[in-house]
């Protein structure tokens, strides 16, 4: 046994990379999908509920049921985000991250928090509306284009992925 040079660099764990399987794929797209909800809803919660003050995440009610609420949706957000990179730092500690499918996921998961919120929460649910006071047409096309955008790109991102078996599991190409 011969001692090891203490800045020598341990043995990638995992196992081989040209041995990624579709599921790597679909996992790698999952655990980012909630990372990209977690991202979209701390841009919506931090912009539009704190900076602008445009709304609550629950507007139907007291000052400070609204405040509650927006609490519970950072809470949501930060359990999503962290919940999220943990997934993507274990798929890469076993060398099965499919980074293109990643932010596929990623993509896929900010439009879908987004689509939801314009569709659920602004019109089935009515929780809240973009902005009051104001023309909300202009408001909800800009809303709910940018989702079918995110989305689009998500799906372009899904499409054009390496199959399973090229490359190695990091690379973009």
């Amino acid at each position: 046994m011969t001692a090891r040079s203490p800045h020598a660099q341990p043995p990638a764990p995992g196992p081989p990379r040209a041995g990624r399987s579709p599921t790597h794929a679909r996992r790698s797209a999952g655990a980012a999908a909630l990372v990209g909800a977690g991202v979209m809803a701390a841009v919506d919660e931090i912009v539009f509920h704190q900076v602008l003050a445009w709304h609550h995440f629950y507007d139907r009610g007291t000052p400070d049921v609204a405040l509650l609420s927006d609490g519970l949706l950072h809470a949501a957000e930060l359990v999503a985000l962290v919940a999220g990179f943990f997934l993507l730092l274990d798929q890469r500690r076993r060398g099965a991250l499919v980074v293109r499918a990643a932010w596929s996921g990623f993509f896929l998961g900010a439009g879908a928090f987004q689509l939801f919120d314009a569709l659920v929460d602004h019109k089935v649910l009515r929780v809240h509306q973009i902005r009051y006071g104001v023309d909300l047409l202009p408001y909800d096309v800009a809303w709910t284009g940018s989702a079918v955008v995110l989305l689009a790109v998500g799906a372009l991102l899904w499409v054009r992925r390496p199959a399973a078996t090229d490359g190695p599991a990091c690379s973009l190409r």
